[in-house]
């Protein structure tokens, strides 16, 4: 296969913002979030990211303490059971930080496909 036939490597950006003096928010917390909205509970949101209801419990708790309000809130479990879902400022919080992924790799792309084009695919 020539040079110019190959397939190129699959891309996934991610990206993560520091917020001095403290707490991060990237693609793993992220990705939290989404599934907690999903399905509407953190230890279920956790099992679909293979981690534990402790891990994905305090990555809730780290994100709650870093904004200005929560952006999880939790109901105990229970006869009739628990739950979780977003806040209003933990979806727009995803939507932030989805659009600024988006327009990244919009406005990268011409930069994005010559580090895919550069990349030396290895035979396994």
């Amino acid at each position: 296969m020539s040079k110019a036939d190959r397939p190129l490597p699959a891309t996934r950006f991610s990206f993560r913002l520091d917020f001095t003096p403290g707490g991060r928010l990237g693609p793993g917390k992220v990705q939290l979030l989404e599934a907690i909205g999903e399905t509407g509970s953190i230890s279920a949101a956790g099992r679909s990211m293979k981690m534990s209801y402790r891990r994905a419990w305090l990555l809730v708790d780290d994100l709650n303490r870093i904004f200005r309000a929560p952006l999880v809130e939790a109901q105990p479990g229970g006869a009739k059971g628990g739950g979780a879902h977003l806040t209003p400022l933990g979806r727009e919080i995803v939507a932030n930080y989805r659009a600024i992924e988006a327009k990244t790799m919009q406005a990268g792309a011409a930069e994005i496909a010559a580090l895919r084009e550069a990349v030396a695919l290895r035979d396994s």
